[in-house]
């Protein structure tokens, strides 16, 4: 595809390379595992090199009961010289030099069997049934991006996609999933609520926050440069990096989405005032949303950890601007979310919904 050594260049500049803990997996997708029952997966943005996403399908293939499991890896995929000592499958690649950034490939997977009997699937059953089934790795013809036509074509045939993708590609690569009507459960950065192309398809119901919210912790590539902040070496010279506002991102139902959000502050125009510019009240923390109030406010984007759309209602996003009326509001050139002249972060605008004949 024209244009994607510069994009790939450019995404390396701007450190896109985070590999999710296992752990950190583990604990989210314990909660999806009806979802999967006879689903085809595909990781779309995973080295099975790096990537935990390929491992935790891969170990759980029969506990989840996948129909198959698709893995993808581009042509940029660093691998910083470590040894892979879990699961060495690049001398199965046809190369005189077995290093996989220089191939991308696909790994395809539609059985795993407790090969050494020891009563559980490992890694070591699943690298043996890869060295003894070579249809299962295969070379792309192209680079393997994402949004390639290779890429694309093995999307069509998914029915879940989990990954952490580039978060400077994260509206891209919604727009994909949506695009292509793919249920999904991804990684990106909580920043992305305030994102002109995906807030809209929070207020739609299209896709909301998975179960975990907050701090995460990524293992990072040796070129990372070392920060003041949020980075660490580990004893094995491993870089990490310390992300304080991480979300899961899905389409697929949960219980949390349905938990009902206890409220117990009472309303009062003093505490609750109301926007310079936007008829509605602002409420500084979720906690503290009024009980007793069924017309519109806005509260913080962390809201949405713990919204629930039969409670209630999105209206709108305010910042500078609406943002779902955004050429308009500029024209006006007022600030919708400040008070007295003073200026909140990017709002939430929500409604209650009346339950209960109230």
């Amino acid at each position: 595809m024209a244009g994607n050594t510069s994009l790939r260049k450019a995404d390396r500049a701007k450190n896109d390379e985070f590999y999710t803990q296992l752990a950190d997996i583990e604990l989210e997708l314990k909660h999806y595992r009806k979802h999967f029952v006879g689903k085809t997966v595909f990781c779309n943005c995973d080295d099975p090199y790096e990537s935990n996403f390929f491992k935790y399908f891969a170990m759980n293939f029969n506990y989840l009961g996948l129909k198959k499991l698709i893995a993808t890896c581009y042509t940029g995929s660093p691998v910083a010289g470590k040894e892979f000592e879990q699961l060495s499958l690049f001398d199965i690649l046809p190369s005189e030099e077995n290093t996989p950034q220089r191939y991308p490939y696909k790994i395809e997977i539609t059985e795993v069997i407790d090969i050494n009997g020891d009563g559980a699937v490992d890694l070591t059953d699943v690298e043996y049934l890869l060295r003894n089934n070579k249809n299962s790795l295969s070379l792309l013809k192209g680079d393997g991006d994402f949004r390639s036509e290779e890429c694309v074509e093995i999307l069509k045939q998914a029915e879940i996609v989990v990954t952490n993708p580039p978060f400077s590609l994260f509206r891209e690569y919604v727009a994909q999933l949506i695009e292509y009507e793919k249920k999904f459960i991804i990684i990106g950065s909580q920043n992305a609520i305030t994102y002109k192309e995906i807030f809209p398809l929070l207020k739609e119901n299209k896709m909301w926050l998975g179960y975990r919210c907050g701090d995460m912790a990524f293992t990072v590539p040796e070129y990372y440069e070392e920060r003041e902040t949020r980075f660490w070496v580990d004893e094995n010279g491993q870089k990490w990096r310390s992300l304080g506002n991480i979300c899961w991102f899905t389409n697929l139902d949960h219980k949390k989405r349905h938990e009902e959000l206890e409220l117990y502050r009472k309303y009062t125009p003093e505490e609750f005032p109301k926007y310079d510019s936007y008829n509605a009240i602002n409420v500084d923390k979720t906690a503290e949303i009024p009980e007793d109030y069924y017309e519109v406010m806005g509260v913080p984007i962390t809201f949405l950890d713990k919204y629930n759309p039969d409670q209630f209602e999105i209206i709108d996003g305010i910042g500078r601007y609406s943002i779902l009326d955004n050429e308009n509001t500029k024209k006006a050139g007022k600030y919708l979310s400040m008070i007295d002249g003073k200026a909140k972060f990017f709002r939430i605008v929500i409604k209650r919904r009346k339950q209960n004949g109230n």
